[in-house]
């Protein structure tokens, strides 16, 4: 791809724009047919059962690590310059953060990119809760909530005004990070055969993650040829979903990856809903049901932005350059997630689930 070509044909801006999209449309395509969703996998995970959603989970991360970190081997990727490296990073960000997001994607069953792309398929629940999540993440961002989000988030930071690659900070060489991606790749299979998960499903698992290489590569070859400065990211939808909608309400909107990448999902995941004959309108099945996705849209926003990133965006992305405190907000958003299915689905402490089962995406 003649990128500069390309630039001059259409412009910076839009050909960043042009690569977000096209990492949405493989992520979309490749989430709605694998049924990625990491929620699922904790809340099997947290039932002692490594169900199919832990495969898909494993298989989407280690195929991210492998592809990344064979890029970063390789030259093509530098991980200090990318944008969750190269900013001061927040521990207790990402440990209140990533428990409010875990609880939050439990009550709303579904991360925000499971979030984007159920209502790619028809999920009004969704759509709703997707809209809440957006409008509360730019109120974390710029709004009335980003006090509160920076009184949080400056408790306790990295030092040196960057964060932590973990793989640096614990002396590991270079190759370490894409042999744990083939180790976990193995697992992944093996957990796969167990569950006697079909090839396709778990070529589009692949997908998922090869999407986020992807966006990593396009925009990290982006900045080596443009004149102006372009940051090198990847998939994550907190951040991307509260632009995307302030992108739509301004009257001087500026394009850039993330403006690109949540449409992008959409249009992935209705194309593939509708070629697989699955697209149909799902609303909530009472005002239980309303409320409690209400609530999980609220932590989620407030908690992805807190946190520096979403499931996808700190579990998968930032993980596969191993940000540190992306890692660590993985962590507490499984430990979230599992706390809140204990405590509301399991024992009905707060309230009982729908009529519909707690797994069902």
């Amino acid at each position: 791809m003649d990128i500069i070509a390309l630039m001059d044909r259409i412009g910076e801006a839009e050909t960043a724009a042009l690569f977000g999209l096209v990492t949405g449309i493989v992520f979309g395509v490749s989430a709605q047919r694998s049924r990625f969703c990491l929620r699922a996998a904790t809340i099997e995970f947290a039932r002692r059962t490594l169900g199919p959603s832990v495969s898909v989970w494993l298989l989407t991360f280690s195929t991210a690590l492998v592809w990344v970190q064979a890029a970063v081997l390789l030259g093509y990727i530098q991980p200090s310059d990318a944008r969750m490296m190269a900013v001061t990073g927040s521990w207790s960000g990402a440990i209140i953060g990533g428990l409010m997001f875990g609880a939050g994607m439990v009550l709303a069953r579904g991360c925000s990119g499971r979030l984007l792309v159920l209502a790619a398929s028809g999920n009004l629940r969704s759509i709703v809760s997707g809209l809440i999540f957006a409008v509360v993440a730019q109120m974390s961002l710029k709004g009335w909530l980003a006090p509160l989000r920076d009184d949080l988030a400056l408790l306790w930071t990295t030092s040196g005004g960057r964060n932590v690659d973990l793989r640096a900070a614990l002396g590991l060489p270079e190759w370490a990070g894409l042999a744990l991606g083939l180790a976990i790749a193995v697992l992944a299979l093996v957990l796969a055969r167990r569950n006697r998960i079909g090839a396709a499903r778990l070529v589009f698992a692949s997908g998922v993650g090869f999407a986020v290489a992807l966006g990593w590569g396009l925009t990290s070859a982006l900045a080596r040829v443009a004149f102006e400065p372009v940051t090198i990211t990847s998939a994550t939808f907190t951040g991307p979903s509260a632009n995307t909608l302030m992108f739509f309400l301004e009257r001087d909107p500026i394009l850039d990856f993330d403006v690109g990448l949540v449409p992008g999902v959409v249009i992935g995941a209705f194309l593939a809903a509708v070629l697989f004959r699955e697209f149909k309108f799902q609303g909530f099945d009472g005002a239980a049901s309303m409320r409690r996705a209400m609530i999980g849209a609220v932590l989620m926003g407030f908690g992805g932005m807190l946190a520096g990133g979403c499931a996808i965006g700190a579990g998968v992305t930032g993980g596969s350059l191993f940000v540190a405190t992306a890692l660590v907000a993985l962590f507490f958003m499984w430990v979230g997630a599992m706390v809140t299915d204990y405590v509301v689905d399991q024992k009905g402490y707060i309230c009982r689930p729908s009529s519909q089962a707690a797994t069902t995406p």
